[in-house]
């Protein structure tokens, strides 16, 4: 693959860093899988996504893909039906300032930024037109019949393995070291990429509640706008405090109205077999 320029604006001593988000609930509100059985009327989505899950019979996130190409009430689906869809996925607030900001150098230093999704790539592509140039967003691909348009062969899915295939391949391509990769995602289908991210020394930010991901990447936000994944970026790799934070928005014409920072513990308690039964509150004595 031949090298991508630089950034003429990459300061001198400035890093040039590889962006990766995932798209379903990461960039957007909903699952773009759910949108398109909707707008097909194709029933029992979940169900049938639940029910790839557990039988295992495919990667986490490759579920859509299977669906797309082996069952029956979506062999209807067509190119402009994925494009159709792609309209309709409601991205959180701010997606296209944050591919403007990724543009520009900050701070001196360089974000390239892609979106690696399990999600049909025409989906994304339609969805963040305008947004992130089509070359920069990665998803499963099909080879369609040319007589029937309908769906001949999965091609590829960047799911589990396939993520972290992809995203070697950036950095083979940008020439970024692997301590320079931040990935940002939302759910179980990215444990395996961001495992791989983080054993290199790269960043990981989980955008969800979700505890799976939240033990595992470096920081988590929660937030409707896509812009908060700037704030562990800016703090943690670049070292700006709040001040500075706040400058950088306000620069763009945006005030940061609520930060809170809370840490919260996960608790599970069960009573071990054998174990005597806790006295009533009335008879607890502290030893002295």
């Amino acid at each position: 693959m031949n090298r991508i320029p630089e950034n003429p604006a990459l300061a001198e001593g400035g890093h040039r860093y590889l962006v990766v988000s995932d798209f379903d609930q990461t960039l957007s509100f909903n699952d773009s899988g759910q949108l398109l059985a909707e707008m097909l009327g194709i029933p029992g989505f979940h169900e049938k996504i639940s029910g790839l899950s557990r039988s295992t019979l495919v990667n986490q996130g490759a579920e859509l893909a299977y669906l797309l190409r082996h069952d029956p009430e979506f062999r209807g689906v067509r190119r402009e039906h994925l494009h159709a869809v792609g309209k309709q996925v409601p991205l959180k607030d701010d997606v296209r300032m944050l591919g403007r900001l990724f543009e520009r150098s900050i701070g001196g230093n360089q974000f390239d930024f892609y979106v690696i999704s399990a999600a049909p790539r025409e989906v994304v592509q339609s969805a963040l037109e305008g947004i992130v140039p089509p070359e920069r967003v990665f998803g499963a691909e099909f080879r369609w019949d040319d007589w029937s348009g309908e769906i001949g062969d999965i091609l590829r899915v960047p799911a589990g393995y396939g993520k972290v295939a992809v995203l070697q391949e950036l950095e083979s391509r940008l020439h970024t070291s692997p301590d320079r990769t931040i990935y940002v995602g939302d759910g179980s289908s990215d444990l395996y990429v961001m495992h791989h991210v983080n054993s290199r020394d790269g960043f990981t930010v989980a955008v969800s509640k979700a505890k799976s991901i939240g033990r595992i990447a470096r920081r988590t936000v929660l937030s409707d706008n896509s812009l908060s994944v700037l704030i562990p970026i800016l703090e943690d790799l670049l070292g700006w405090d709040a001040r500075q934070i706040r400058g950088f928005f306000s620069s763009h014409g945006l005030a940061l109205q609520d930060w809170d920072k809370i840490r919260t513990d996960w608790l599970t308690f069960h009573h071990e077999d054998g174990a005597p039964a806790a006295p009533p509150a009335n008879e607890l004595v502290l030893a002295t």
